[in-house]
């Protein structure tokens, strides 16, 4: 199963989309597409295997943000509601559907923020890693938990991880920014879309108190912990 991939612009900023369905998927017209929206330094790569089971059953749309993936840097900084309004109106160039929105890490913050800006269009949001913890705001104690993330990630991931950071450097610099001051645990009590929240057991940076409470704080929110 490949992705078809497409490159549109929003307000002058390129979006690519990877969008893969099996070729009789097993939906009908009233199923959500599920899009991927990765975090800071990634692209779509970090959801590749993610993407090709939900696929199976579902329209699925992976996106590369402006500056990621090799894409051009933005040339500036992006907030996290502009990129929130910037992932919805670029899939909106290919589908109708209702939307899922999957994200991690700094991609939690960007589906939070569709969701509020976008309820016609967003009908549930999944986050995998949600960032940032409120207790560890800052950037030294993001830096030694990226660090400890590193030991515990397979190869894989690891080579996806580096690569991708630094194909992206000029833009995640100026990301850090915008990731580390939004207030996650504020903006997500406005988000009225059931809410799936999911950490791994071993994650140094998605704790589990913070990914809790962060569930515990949307409205209709629910946290789900896997071992790994």
């Amino acid at each position: 199963m490949r992705a078809a991939v497409e490159t549109v612009r929003i307000d002058g900023l390129p979006v690519r989309l990877h969008t893969m369905a099996a070729r009789e998927p097993v939906r009908d017209d009233t199923d959500p597409t599920v899009v991927f929206v990765h975090g800071i330094g990634m692209s779509h790569r970090s959801f590749a295997r993610s993407q090709r089971a939900v696929a199976a059953e579902h329209r699925t749309i992976s996106v590369d943000l402006p500056g990621f993936g090799w894409l051009p840097a933005a040339g500036r900084r992006l907030s996290i509601e502009e990129l929130g309004d910037v992932v919805v109106r670029a899939v909106r160039h290919l589908v109708d559907d209702d939307l899922v929105l999957v994200g991690q890490s700094m991609g939690t913050q960007v589906v939070i923020e569709s969701a509020r800006r976008h309820p016609d269009a967003v009908t549930a949001i999944v986050l995998v890693g949600p960032v940032i913890d409120a207790e560890r705001r800052s950037l030294p104690m993001q830096a030694l938990d990226l660090s400890r993330d590193g030991f515990v990630e397979g190869v894989r991931m690891n080579t996806v991880l580096v690569t991708d950071y630094l194909r992206s450097m000029r833009q995640y610099l100026r990301e850090l920014g915008p990731m580390l001051r939004y207030p996650t645990e504020q903006t997500i009590t406005e988000v009225t879309q059931p809410v799936l929240v999911v950490r791994g057991t071993q994650d140094p940076i998605a704790r589990h108190d913070w990914s809790a409470r962060l569930a515990a704080a949307a409205p209709d929110g629910t946290f789900v912990e896997l071992a790994g």
